[in-house]
């Protein structure tokens, strides 16, 4: 089946898998997912080869689209309503959940502690994307929203940092020498990849300001904006630097920079829509549903923890800043949603740990499966108890 065709059959299956899913109040990520499954490799194989050889290119460009949108959200008035309980609701959960984690798969599951550590810190992702989704979808609106975009946005790079360090520690475990000189080293490569990319950001969104004068047609406005992101995305990717966090700051600076920039992130809004329904059907069709036969004890351990993990450390977090009620009880439910950050976190374990790598992969893909379909169906639940759907 061509391509073209592909493209045809998962943009109107996916309207109708919406409207299905819709009459079950569920969220159209989920129905998106699901259809991507059912039109996937392993179902009726619809998806073409090219296709799913090309998914990797198209959520680079997504995230890229999404990551842009969040950083709308630091604007400093806003920070300075939400900063404390973004920070402290973010490193809080993401601490919490590594200990449970690791604790989970290194005394339930009886895996060597540096494997433990590893699948602790992979856990530590999220989904912007997918929380960004159901926002946008349910036009969610509130304090409780405000806090988890600002939320999603940063947890990751505390993720980043600690992935890298678990991984030089598993490295050296599995070669029996420690150095807490190549620790530090590490850690300072992977605060460095973080700072960087803030620096692009910081540098496109000055370009784009002092350009934006020069825009008068709404068209040009947003040509503009695709090529920027896009030019942000791709240096970020050639200089191995995190394009997400980039795109972010790049959205944070802009808005704070530019009085005009609500031009641009409207503009977007026109026309993104259906690039994230074909990013996250085409997420859908590379899960292997059969790889949930295969999670085992480890998998089951690692999302059990991991909930336990995210919920518990939002609660923490949300007490420590001392906020309203509903980001305690309900913030971590929010933030169970895992994909693309996660896999590719997996898939630097794989390259860098011969031994143990592809078995943290496959565990971490299978979760992802149960993670991306109920993942949405909790955040929608968090939104309507926090008042803000």
């Amino acid at each position: 089946m061509n391509t073209i065709l592909c493209l045809g059959i998962i943009l109107v299956g996916a309207l109708v898998a919406e409207k299905i899913v819709s009459y079950l109040k569920g969220p159209a990520i989920t129905s998106y997912i699901l259809l991507g499954i059912l039109l996937g490799p392993y179902a009726l194989n619809v998806t073409g080869e090219g296709l799913i050889a090309g998914s990797e290119l198209f959520s680079n460009i997504v995230l890229g689209f999404i990551a842009f949108h969040i950083g709308k959200n630091f604007s400093l008035e806003n920070f300075r309503r939400i900063g404390k309980a973004v920070i402290s609701v973010s490193l809080s959960v993401t601490v919490v959940t590594l200990i449970c984690v690791t604790v989970g798969i290194y005394y339930v599951a009886h895996q060597p502690l540096h494997i433990a550590l590893m699948f602790g810190a992979i856990s530590t992702a999220t989904a912007p994307a997918t929380t960004m989704m159901v926002i946008r979808q349910y036009k969610a609106r509130g304090l409780f929203t405000d806090v988890l975009l600002g939320t999603v946005a940063i947890d990751d790079a505390w993720g980043i940092m600690i992935f890298s360090i678990s991984l030089a520690i598993a490295q050296i475990v599995q070669i029996g020498q420690f150095s807490e000189l190549i620790i530090m080293f590490v850690a300072m490569k992977a605060a460095g990849k973080i700072f960087f990319s803030m620096i692009l950001g910081l540098i496109m969104a000055f370009l784009v300001s002092k350009i934006s004068v020069y825009l008068q047609r709404r068209e040009d406005v947003l040509t503009f904006i695709l090529g920027a992101i896009l030019l942000n995305t791709g240096i970020a990717l050639y200089f191995h630097i995190s394009p997400l966090l980039s795109n972010i700051f790049f959205g944070a600076v802009l808005v704070n920079i530019e009085k005009t920039s609500f031009r641009f992130f409207d503009s977007i809004n026109t026309v993104d829509w259906p690039l994230y329904v074909m990013f996250y059907v085409l997420a859908g069709a590379n899960l292997d549903i059969g790889l949930l036969s295969a999670m085992g004890l480890i998998g089951s351990v690692y999302i059990i923890s991991r909930i336990i993990g995210r919920i518990g450390g939002a609660y923490a977090g949300a007490v420590i800043a001392g906020v309203d009620n509903s980001i305690k009880k309900y913030m971590g439910l929010a933030l169970l949603a895992q994909a693309g950050v996660a896999i590719g976190l997996a898939m630097m374990a794989k390259v860098n740990l011969p031994n143990t790598g592809g078995a943290i992969l496959n565990t971490v893909i299978a979760t992802t499966v149960i993670y991306e379909i109920l993942g949405p169906v909790a955040t929608r639940f968090s939104l309507i108890k926090a008042g803000d759907i």
